[in-house]
This record gives C-alpha cells, structure tokens and sequence, in this order.
C-alpha cells in the first residue's frame, strides 16, 4: 500500500492531468485499503477473508459545470482517459450556481494535527484465529448459550489523500481493529440472539476478547423469557448502545444539504434552547485515536472542535462549500469524501456531555417504564420530527429492571424528545457517537 506522501502525489497527479486537458479547475480523492478477517463457529474455522483495494476519483469544473469519474486502473494511460472523460461529461451537464471548490482562502496548509490512528501492531492470522476463538468459547461458558453465530477478529489498513488544483493536497493513514461475538440463547421458541462488538484505530483501545465474549453471552441469556406489555405514556431509558442514535437525528437535521432544502424539523431553530440548560454536545475532529478524527475535511479546509449544542441552545449548521453558498453562510469543515462525485456533509467525533445521575439515579423515580437496548426499524420523519420504532429492552417497575421486554415501539417527537431528555454520568469514548444512558420522559409505548 502507499504511504501517505505517496497517495497525496498521486492524487495531486490526476489534478495535473485534468488541467492540462482543459478543466478549469478539479479535485481527486484516492483511497486504499487492505483488510483481513477470521471467522470461527462453535470453535472451528469458518472463513478466512483478505481484500484490497484502491480506487481514484476525478471531479471537473468547466465553468459552473461539473462532472465525476473514477477508476481502479491506475495506469497513466487510463488517467489521461479519465481525465479527458471527465472534462466531457462535464461540457455536457446542467449548470450547478453553487457547484465549485472550497474558497481557496479557507484551504487548510498545514501541517496538519497528529492523531494517532495508525498501530504499527500487525496481528498474524493465527492471533486473529486466537482472538476469535477466545471470544466465542468466552460466550458460550455461560449457562443458557446454547448456539453461535461465530466471532470475527479483523485487522485493516486504509489511505486516504486529497488534491486539489487551487493549493490543496494532503493525506493521512490509518488502521483498524475489531472484534465481534454472536451466540443464541435458549431453546425452540424461546430462543433470543445478541452480540458485542468494538473497533478501534489501536488493538490495546479494544476490550479483551474474553470480555467480549462475556458481555455477548450476558446479553443473549438476559433477554430470555421476554414479554410484552401494554402501552400508555411513560418515561423512556436508553441505554448506551441505542442512545447515539438520538443524537444523530440531531445531526442530519443540522447538515447543510436539509436546511438549504427546508426540510428539516429544525429549520428555524438556529440559537434557540432546543434542549435542557446545560446539555452540551461536541464535534471534535481532533480526538486523538477517534474513529472519526480526521486533520482535513474533503473539500481540503481545516477542522476543529466545536460545540453543537451548548448550554442547551444550537449553535449553528454542519456545511460543506455547496450549501454554504445555498445559504449565504461561510463553510464549517464539514465536508466528506467516500470515494467519488461531490462532497456530502458529515460530523466527526461527537459526544453529549456527561450529567450527574447515574443510570440507577435516572432510573430511581420511575414507577412504570420501559428501558431500551434494541432499536428496530428507521420510523423517523425528518422533516416533522415525527419519531417511532419498534424497540426492545427491559420493563422498569418501581426504579429496577423487571424483565425483559419485545415487540413494543416507542413514539414521540424529537423536539419534545431533546427538551425532556436528561444524561447519566456514565459516557464511554469507543464509538463514532458517544453519549451515556439517557432518560426521556412522556413518551408513547405500545405494546399488546
């Protein structure tokens, strides 16, 4: 695989050539990666996978006319082809009055902040397989599992390099490492299946495999005997493995593409208390090993750290140069590249700041509710804010957990949902979104 350096030169290359075919400005994206995974079933070898990868995309601008290509022939030959492609197809398009580069006066020159996303730990295939044994026999010691899915360890490479023709180029590399468990527990119709899983950049940021095993299986057997109940208004908990999915309706209706459409719940909510005082939520690009932390955005301008909410209130929107312009605003650094065509928007390492309760706390004066482990279905209207899945967890009766719970759905609307919503003190830094347990009150449950 290429070095950074590398990659950014080769992206800087095909800029080179579009321009000297006739593109009045462009950008390329290049991207490699190279993986490798081990799967085991009841303690046995079941697949062994190896991929790479590498692909170069081309974006052109005739004007305000624009056109994208990409290619995993990377011979000079097939570059100046693309590039000539490109500038075609660009002629022939509609005209975009917000298509371009970023401003060229908010392009980021470096050097760029060091994030320690690369381990120069390279597992062998034997202590992937070892790992993934671990972590299933893990599972399957505790009483109740009765079968498995398998458990998968993997290790990846990945480069990732940007270059534009107005001052641009740069790239950066990094690794990952993940670790999964999933196994059945009880019998015939009873049967109930979960899992755990973690990634990281770095192998000693994940969990032992034993611990995942452990915490699979702990949930499988948990969720035996589940059952229903019947529906009314209630007070909602939910736990970590569910709850960052609260906070990321918060962002895609903060992106610039749903405001500069006017379809956002949250169009004329800018600055204004949207959660309670003191709930703060941070976008923070620079978290050193975030699985999201990146030195540049994918238009080539700076990122930082930066309050979403704060103090309760919005603070503003996430944008890339395109609805910038749309909105006669200036861009955020938000702007992301997965593989080819034009930037979509996107937020880096995020978190909802931790409260004072504790989970136990939050859970302490609910005399009949429902806490949530499993949400099922995407019943979410973006637009209204109209929210409803289907869910499954544990009924809380009198402050604790009275059984396992299936087959209810939770409703409500986000807005009335962020001002009700209330943290514990127990936030964790290992996913993309990071937020603690949350309890929500006043929302609809249905059950049978």
């Amino acid at each position: 695989m290429l070095s950074p350096d590398q990659a950014r030169d080769r992206a800087f290359d095909l800029v080179e050539r579009a321009r000297r075919a006739g593109a009045e400005a462009a950008d390329a994206v290049y991207g490699a990666s190279s993986s490798e995974g081990i799967q085991v079933r009841l303690g046995k070898l079941e697949d062994v996978e190896r991929s790479e990868s590498e692909h170069i995309a081309l974006r052109v601008f005739i004007g305000q006319r624009s056109a994208s290509i990409g290619s995993s022939d990377l011979s000079p030959a097939a570059l100046d082809e693309l590039a000539a492609r490109a500038i075609d197809m660009a002629r022939a398009a509609p005209e975009d009055a917000f298509a371009g580069l970023a401003p060229q006066d908010r392009l980021t020159r470096g050097p760029f902040p060091h994030l320690d996303l690369i381990d120069t730990h390279e597992p062998s295939p034997e202590a992937l397989r070892e790992a993934a044994l671990e972590a299933e026999d893990s599972a399957r010691a505790l009483k109740g599992i009765t079968n498995s899915d398998g458990a998968t360890a993997s290790f990846g490479h990945g480069v990732f390099a940007l270059a534009t023709s107005h001052g641009f180029a740069g790239a950066h590399g990094s690794t990952s490492h993940s670790l999964s468990t999933s196994v059945v527990s009880g019998d015939g119709a009873e049967k109930q299946r979960d899992n755990a899983w973690r990634s990281a950049h770095h192998y000693a940021d994940l969990p032992s495999p034993a611990d995942i095993g452990r915490l699979a299986g702990e949930r499988a057997v948990a969720k035996l005997g589940s059952g229903k109940m019947k529906g009314g208004v209630l007070p909602v908990i939910f736990d970590p493995r569910v709850s960052g999915s609260i906070v990321g309706h918060l962002l895609g209706a903060i992106t610039g593409n749903a405001i500069a459409r006017r379809s956002s719940f949250l169009l004329d909510k800018l600055d204004e208390q949207i959660f309670a005082p003191g709930v703060l939520v941070v976008d923070d690009p620079h978290m050193p090993r975030g699985l999201r932390s990146r030195p540049f955005d994918g238009e080539g301008l700076a990122t930082s750290a930066r309050n979403i909410i704060e103090d309760g209130r919005l603070t503003g929107w996430l944008l890339d140069s395109a609805s910038a312009r749309q909105l006669n605003l200036a861009p955020t650094g938000h702007a992301a590249r997965n593989g080819g065509g034009a930037p979509g928007i996107s937020a880096s390492n995020v978190h909802l700041a931790a409260g004072t309760a504790t989970p136990a706390e939050l859970m302490a004066g609910i005399a009949d509710g429902v806490y949530v482990t499993e949400l099922i279905g995407q019943g979410v209207n973006g637009v209204t804010g109209d929210y409803s899945r289907g869910a499954a967890g544990f009924r809380i009766v009198n402050g604790e957990l009275a059984g396992p719970i299936a087959e209810f759905t939770i409703a409500g609307n986000l807005l009335r949902m962020f001002r009700e919503l209330t943290p514990a003190n127990d936030l964790e830094w290992h996913r993309a979104v990071n937020v603690p347990t949350l309890r929500i009150d006043g929302m609809t449950v249905a059950g049978d």
